[in-house]
């Protein structure tokens, strides 16, 4: 399953249940993002073990993006059966801050900076 424009490229990978993020998403608003929230949403609805959002190659993500990340993390909290690993890149300084912060929203998120 992939959602691909001249911007940014994500792909979900059921064998590993990996979604990766390449690009930049500067989408505007909720609505611009719902096709990657249905995608996210794809990814967890067997309740897997862990899902894997790999965000190395991701290089902007606008507060529009961060809060559907967020919102992704908080409804998988809530289901208490899978958990989240980010792998992010410390070369990338957006990431560093944002991403520890989706620890603060899921405790036991796994945060994996390169």
């Amino acid at each position: 399953m992939e959602i691909k424009t001249d911007d940014y490229c994500v792909t979900y990978e059921p064998e590993t249940v990996t979604v990766s993020f390449k690009g930049s998403l500067r989408l505007s608003g909720s609505d611009e993002y719902k096709p990657i929230v249905e995608l996210l949403h794809e990814a967890a609805k067997d309740d897997p073990e862990t899902i894997t959002l790999d965000l190395k190659e991701l290089e902007f993500l606008n507060s529009s993006g961060i809060s559907m990340l967020s919102k992704f993390v908080i409804n998988i909290r809530k289901k208490k059966n899978s958990s989240i690993t980010v792998k992010g890149s410390n070369d990338i300084p957006w990431q560093g801050k944002s991403l520890k912060n989706l620890q603060r929203l899921m405790p036991s998120l796994t945060l994996e900076l390169e």
